[in-house]
C-alpha cells in the first residue's frame, strides 16, 4: 500500500546566469511521498516540467547523504531549511504540512554568484583552502598509524572541526556573508594536529587574506552561522582562528 503523501506550493528562484535577472516561479508539487527529500521532490517536479516541454529547475546534488555539501539552497529563508543540523538532501517532506508554501532560493552571498536557478559558484571556498588549508607531507609509503601520537581529546576536537563539509550555509546565513566559520574550522583542525605545524605560521594569515579578497564579510558574532551549520560546527573555532592569525602576525615580524 502506498505511503502518505503531501501537496505543497513551491516558489522557486529561476535565473539563467550570473548576469541575468532572476525571478520567482510558482509550481504545484502534488501527491508527493512524505518519505521523499526536498531534492527528490524537485526531481518529481522536474519530470513533470520536462514532460510539459518546459525548462527543469537547476539544482545541485551529489551524495544525497549529507556528506558532500553540494546541495545548498535556502527553504523559507533558512539555508538547508527549517530543521536543525540537516542538509537539504536530508530534509524530508514529512517535515512540512499539507498546503504549505515552500520558498526555495539559492544561497545569498556576493562571493557565491548564481550559475543557474538554485546552483551557485562556491569555488571561493576552494581558493581559501588553496591559500593555506593544507599540510606538507612526504609522499610514498604510508607511515605507521602510531608514528605520531595524538592525545584522544585533541583528536576529538580536530575531528569535530574537520566535520565541516564546506556547504556554504554559514556564509549564506550570516548578515555580513562572512565565511569565518568555514575558514576557522579548517584552521582549527590543522592547528590542533602535529601534521599541520609546517604551515602554522602562515596558514591563518593567508586564509583570512584570501577570504577578504573573495568578498566575504567580517564576523560580527551574530552566531547565525552556528545555527545554520548542518554539522553543528561551533563558533569557538573562530576564536582559535583569531589566535592563530595574531600568532602568525607576531611571528612574521621577526
Amino acid at each position: 500500500m502506498a505511503g502518505p503523501t503531501i501537496s505543497v506550493t513551491l516558489k522557486v528562484w529561476r535565473q539563467d546566469g550570473p548576469e541575468a535577472k532572476g525571478y520567482f516561479e510558482t509550481h504545484e508539487a502534488k501527491d508527493i511521498s512524505t518519505s521523499m527529500s526536498v531534492l527528490e521532490m524537485l526531481d518529481v517536479v522536474n519530470l513533470r516540467l520536462q514532460k510539459e516541454g518546459k525548462e527543469p529547475i537547476a539544482f545541485e546534488s551529489n551524495c544525497r547523504e549529507g556528506i558532500c555539501g553540494s546541495c545548498g539552497a535556502a527553504v523559507n529563508g533558512q539555508p538547508h531549511g527549517p530543521k536543525r543540523a540537516t542538509t537539504l538532501c536530508q530534509l524530508y517532506m514529512r517535515h512540512f504540512n499539507e498546503g504549505d508554501l515552500l520558498v526555495i532560493e539559492p544561497f545569498r552571498a556576493s562571493a557565491f554568484p548564481v550559475i543557474k536557478d538554485l546552483v551557485v559558484d562556491r569555488s571561493a571556498f576552494d581558493r581559501i583552502i588553496q591559500a593555506g588549508g593544507y599540510v606538507t607531507v612526504k609522499t610514498g609509503q604510508a607511515s605507521d598509524a602510531n608514528a605520531i601520537l595524538v592525545p584522544k581529546d585533541v583528536s576529538d576536537r580536530a575531528f569535530r572541526s574537520a566535520a565541516c563539509i564546506g556547504c556554504g550555509a554559514c556564509a549564506a546565513s550570516c548578515p555580513n556573508a562572512s565565511a569565518s566559520l568555514f575558514a576557522a574550522a579548517k584552521v582549527a583542525q590543522l592547528a590542533l594536529l602535529p601534521q599541520g605545524s609546517v604551515e602554522r605560521t602562515s596558514r591563518a594569515r593567508e586564509m583570512v587574506k584570501q577570504m577578504d579578497a573573495e568578498g566575504f564579510g567580517s564576523c560580527s558574532k551574530h552566531y547565525e552561522c552556528q545555527e545554520a551549520c548542518p554539522k553543528e560546527i561551533k563558533v569557538e573555532n573562530i576564536a582559535v582562528m583569531n589566535r592563530e592569525y595574531l600568532r602568525s602576525l607576531l611571528l612574521d615580524r621577526d
